[in-house]
C-alpha cells in the first residue's frame, strides 16, 4: 500500500455519519457460515482450508448454479495452484464439511486471507478499460482510478428492488454512482468470479463496469 493510500484510509474516518437511506431494520442474518480459504480440487474433491483455526474441509456445492466445481477447475486450469475462495454454507464440524450455498469471490491472485481491510470492507468493486476500484467502509469510499490520484468520499446508500444496491456521492467537486446487482460476473482480466455485477458513473458522464463483491463488514 502507498503512503498516499494509506493516508486516504486513515482519513476515512471523518466521513463517519455522512451514510443515509439505510434500512431501518435490520435484515435477517443469511443462513450458513461464511468463510475465506484456499480452495483445491483433488480427484474430483474440492478442499477449502480456511484462514481461521478451523480444519480442513471437504466442501460440495448447493449453489442454485450447481457449477463451482467447473468453476474452480477453470480457474486452476490457468496455472493457480490454489485459489482463495470467500463462501458461505453449512457447516459440519464432525465431518468436516462445507455444502456451499453461495459463493461471494473466487481468485487466483491477490492478498487472499492476508486482506487486513476485508473485516471492516463493506463493498470492493473494480474494473478494466481505463482501470478504477472503489472500496466502501462505514466510514467512506476511496475512488481509485488509472492515472488520476486517489479520492476519498462520503457517499450515501440506497437499497433497490432485487436485491440492488446504490451508492452516490456528491462532494468536494466529485460526483459518483455505483449500482450493484446479484448476478455472478467475471473478471476480464484475471478471470476472478465475484457475485456482483457493478456499474460506475463518473461526474464526466461514463459509465465504467466491471465486478464487485460484499466485505467482511456486510453479512449479506
Amino acid at each position: 500500500m502507498t503512503a498516499a493510500r494509506a493516508l486516504l484510509l486513515a482519513l476515512l474516518p471523518l466521513f463517519a455519519g455522512c451514510q443515509s437511506l439505510f434500512s431501518a431494520s435490520t435484515p435477517p442474518l443469511p443462513a450458513g457460515e461464511r468463510l475465506q480459504g484456499a480452495l483445491t480440487l483433488h480427484d474430483g474433491q474440492l478442499q477449502l482450508r480456511p484462514c481461521s483455526s478451523l480444519p480442513p474441509l471437504k466442501v460440495s456445492d448447493a449453489t442454485a448454479a450447481g457449477d463451482l466445481k467447473e468453476a474452480t477447475s477453470a480457474l486452476l486450469d490457468d496455472g493457480n495452484p490454489q485459489l482463495f475462495a470467500d463462501v458461505r454454507g453449512a457447516l459440519d464440524l464432525q465431518q468436516t464439511t462445507l455444502a456451499v450455498s453461495r459463493v461471494y469471490r473466487l481468485q487466483g491472485e491477490g492478498p487472499g486471507c492476508a486482506d487486513a481491510n476485508f473485516p471492516r470492507l463493506i463493498v470492493r468493486a473494480s474494473g478494466h478499460e481505463p482501470g478504477w476500484s472503489v472500496m466502501i467502509n462505514r466510514e467512506g469510499l476511496l475512488l481509485e482510478r488509472q492515472g488520476e490520484p486517489a479520492v476519498a468520499l462520503p457517499y450515501l446508500e440506497e437499497q433497490l428492488p432485487e436485491g440492488r444496491l446504490a451508492f452516490s456521492s456528491e462532494a468536494n467537486q466529485q460526483q459518483l454512482q455505483l449500482w450493484l446487482t446479484p448476478q455472478r460476473c467475471q473478471d476480464s482480466a484475471s478471470g476472478a468470479l465475484s457475485h456482483l455485477r457493478a456499474q460506475l458513473r463518473l461526474d464526466d458522464g461514463r459509465l465504467l463496469r466491471g465486478c464487485a463483491y460484499y466485505g467482511g463488514a456486510r453479512n449479506d
